[in-house]
């Protein structure tokens, strides 16, 4: 049940990969709405530099003329901005040859309409740029480097990572430890849950300080468990009440019939028998039911239940059944065959077991007409095999059979109380096998086998 359980997915395993995934999602939004959010304020902040250096130059340009201009161009060539932004020039004529600044190339940027953006000089500086026409023969640009942008982003951004990493591993831990944790409780809840399926003996985890969920469901699973012990208890005792009530004045009244009849002999009926020996079958086939009926309840309210289970030597117990049954076969004209394997074991109640397989072959022998035969065979598995040639179940009877009362409508039925099937499959169940009718073309086929 383990090595199954560890196949399938925890509901906790998907609970963590959830969180895993949230808080990977949640550090790369965030990582990108900041790195965006930075990236347009760089351009904002840029953009305003340059405006503002512009301005002032179109300012000079317009009190003090071209020279003017080509002065002050010339004094900020070497400053370097506050913010370690380096500064680049070019005042040029109308066809871009290069009068002043430290460039002597116009690059791709329109000056006719103030256009400003990103662009590359010609000696390969990444700058922000405006560029804008002073007159029909005068043209400036104003450029301002962002290497020192870039690398702020790239500290900003390794930062970043560095943190939403630590984040994600510490929602990771986080997430691990509880959902081991939660897995632990819950698969102590399922193991006393199946353990109290299987019969066996269950205990739930003790519960937590201040309780959650999982103490709730513990609790009502202890509580059904209380119950379920008290309803077996109640079923058991009103079973044997009623059993011990209903068949001590059954065997009294065959006492009183067995006296009667040594008194006074009746003659014998075209039964074979008198009415008073045809009642004494009928009060011995009644208490034979009962006890039939209490060991199929006594069988079914132990399924799971190890007590009193041994192992034994299956193989061995076959060969011994078979030796029993070969005279009673042979009284019938049948032939009984065998292919048992040798050294087969099963952990199971010798009795009960011996009880199965005799109600098979009584079946077989009972149902099978004269010149038939019967097969008990037994292979690993363990694997064991009732058939016969006789006329068979039909298809849409294979499961009613197994029920307590159901009898199969066969040509040459015989009397009985539809028991012994039911009995058989209870104590399959009780030692965790199944018992089942396979597909033959001709005749039964019961087998008996670990249940899936």
């Amino acid at each position: 049940m383990t090595a199954a359980r560890s196949r399938k997915r925890s509901i906790f395993g998907q609970l963590t990969a959830a969180s895993i995934v949230i808080a990977v999602l949640a550090v790369v939004v965030l990582f990108a709405v900041t790195t965006i959010t930075v990236q347009r304020q760089t351009r904002a902040s840029l953009a305003a530099t340059v405006a503002t250096d512009m301005a002032g130059l179109i300012d000079i340009y317009a009190s003090g003329g071209r020279e003017e201009l080509l002065r002050r161009v010339a004094d900020r060539q070497a400053v370097v901005s506050l913010e370690t932004r380096r500064s680049h020039y070019l005042v040029a004529d109308g066809s871009g040859r290069a009068l002043g600044g430290d460039q002597r190339r116009w690059p791709q940027i329109n000056a006719a309409q103030s256009e400003q953006g990103f662009i590359t000089l010609a000696d390969g500086t990444a700058v922000f740029a405006q560029g804008t026409r002073l007159s029909p023969d005068l043209q400036l640009l104003v450029a301002r480097e962002y290497a020192s942008d870039q690398a702020a982003l790239m500290v900003l951004s390794a930062a970043f990572l560095g943190v939403g990493a630590a984040i994600i591993a510490g929602v990771a831990l986080v997430a691990w430890i509880t959902a081991r944790h939660l897995a632990r409780r819950m698969n102590a809840v399922n193991a006393a849950l199946g353990a109290a399926a299987d019969g066996r003996s269950a205990s739930f985890p003790a519960r937590q300080r201040g309780g959650d969920e999982i103490d709730e469901m513990a609790g009502h699973g202890t509580r059904l468990l209380a119950r379920q012990a008290q309803l077996l208890k109640a079923y058991k005792q009103v079973s044997e009440h009623v059993a011990h009530e209903v068949r001590t004045p059954l065997m009294h009244l065959d006492h009183q019939l067995g006296a009667m009849m040594q008194q006074q002999p009746e003659p014998s009926g075209a039964h074979g028998g008198g009415p008073l020996a045809l009642a004494r079958e009928d009060i011995r086939g009644i208490a034979t039911m009962l006890d039939s009926l209490l060991d199929i309840a006594s069988a079914e309210s132990r399924r799971g239940d190890l007590a009193g289970l041994a192992q034994i030597d299956l193989s061995q117990l076959l060969e011994n059944l078979a030796e029993l049954y070969e005279d009673s076969a042979e009284d019938a004209g049948l032939v009984l065959e065998t292919a048992i394997a040798p050294g087969i074991t099963l952990l199971g109640e010798r009795m009960q077991i011996t009880r199965l397989v005799s109600n098979l072959l009584d079946n077989a022998i009972k149902y099978v007409p004269a010149g038939g035969h019967v097969r008990l065979s037994l292979v690993a598995g363990p694997r064991l095999v009732v058939e016969d040639g006789g006329p068979g179940i039909p298809r849409d009877q294979h499961e009613r059979v197994f029920q307590r009362f159901a009898r199969a409508t066969v040509p040459g039925d015989k009397p009985g109380h539809g028991l012994g099937l039911a009995l058989s499959r209870a104590i399959a169940e009780r030692h965790g096998m199944l018992l089942r009718l396979g597909d033959v073309p001709r005749g039964a086929q019961f087998i008996l086998e670990p249940a899936p």
